[in-house]
């Protein structure tokens, strides 16, 4: 089953953007290559349980196992030496990246407290976009109750632009919901 967001990518974004920007070649219209969620944890040279418990659940809002980051090198103030566990990482590509966006953006990004639109001014000058959440809880895999702390985790959705004005359009015809920007929709799959 191809996922909901690369049809609406194949049907729809493609040609809004070559028709936009003039692209004459089919390989320069931008496309998302990767997404890759981090999460750090300050406590985790201290409090095993609490690595353990982030990996588990970005394994379950990703669906795939993360990787423990460790320190590369030692910083005495903070009580860190090298090779220390401080965080976990996954990077998502293929089926799982698009089926991630699609859940970020439909039923995540929705259910942020406050919420008035995502910063445009997050973009790196690469045309990559990252974005911090500040509680995994807005993913509706994560079951309150489990949680041992609350977190946040930066995402970055990594294009294969150079620019950021062709990554900006490509997100925001995807449906990211940039602040100002007219939100677009998404048909259901059949």
């Amino acid at each position: 089953m191809e996922p909901r967001l690369k049809q609406h990518y194949l049907a729809n974004v493609r040609p809004k953007l070559q028709e936009e920007f003039g692209f004459t070649n089919p390989h320069q219209i931008p496309k998302v290559e990767k997404v890759i969620l981090n999460v750090g944890v300050g406590g985790a040279s201290k409090d095993q349980k609490l690595l353990d418990s982030v990996m588990a659940e970005l394994s379950i809002i990703t669906g795939q196992k993360p990787l423990m980051n460790r320190a590369r090198k030692s910083i005495s103030n903070f009580g860190l030496r090298e090779g220390m566990p401080v965080g976990a990482s996954v990077t998502l590509r293929g089926a799982k990246m698009w089926f991630f966006l699609d859940r970020l953006i439909s039923s995540a990004i929705p259910r942020v407290r406050d919420f008035r639109g995502l910063k445009t001014k997050s973009f790196d000058g690469r045309g990559n976009y990252t974005m911090g959440v500040r509680e995994q809880i807005i993913f509706p895999e994560i079951n309150y109750d489990d949680v041992r702390e609350i977190h946040g985790m930066d995402i970055t959705v990594v294009t294969t632009t150079d620019k950021d004005d062709e990554g900006f359009a490509l997100l925001r015809e995807l449906g990211f919901p940039f602040r100002g920007a007219v939100p677009v929709q998404i048909a259901a799959s059949a």
